[in-house]
């Protein structure tokens, strides 16, 4: 048996739930990560597009293909942001919103099966561990103790 490190189960399972969100956007017309986008943007004020990257952990390079790919899809618009002259805001179109609906519905699915076989206090303590894990990462205590040889 495998040696499980807490590493290696977080990548082998967000891998797993990659591939299954990527197979599931395929019958959209969609990818994972265009989803998440679109979930990400405000479907009503819209979003500062330089707010896009850091609240979805993503490069801005990367995040530039994907907003230049939405924008051609047509689910997208930039408008200027009315507080700030320099700024821009990221729109969904009448058709982003539709995709962001199907892939919300897509996600809360997802939520509502593993609700079904994972029990609350399972589920409750899972989100615990996630939040310590994080809180650890950016606090910086993961690596910042001193090691001896």
């Amino acid at each position: 048996m495998k040696d499980l490190t807490i590493d290696w189960a977080l990548r082998a399972t967000w891998q797993a739930v990659t591939r299954m969100y990527n197979e599931e956007a395929k019958n959209y017309g969609l990818t994972m990560a265009i989803g998440f986008t679109l979930l990400s943007i405000d479907s009503k004020k819209g979003t500062p597009s330089t707010a896009l990257g850091p609240r979805m952990g993503m490069e801005a390079t990367s995040l530039s293909r994907i907003l230049k790919s939405l924008e051609d899809r047509g689910y997208i618009e930039r408008r200027p942001n009315p507080n700030d002259g320099r700024g821009v805001l990221i729109h969904l179109t009448a058709l982003g919103i539709e995709k962001r609906k199907e892939s919300r519905d897509v996600v809360m699915q997802f939520n509502e099966v593993v609700g079904e076989h994972v029990n609350k206090d399972d589920l409750k303590g899972f989100f615990n561990t996630m939040d310590v894990i994080n809180k650890l990462i950016l606090d910086k205590k993961v690596y910042n103790k001193t090691t001896t040889n």
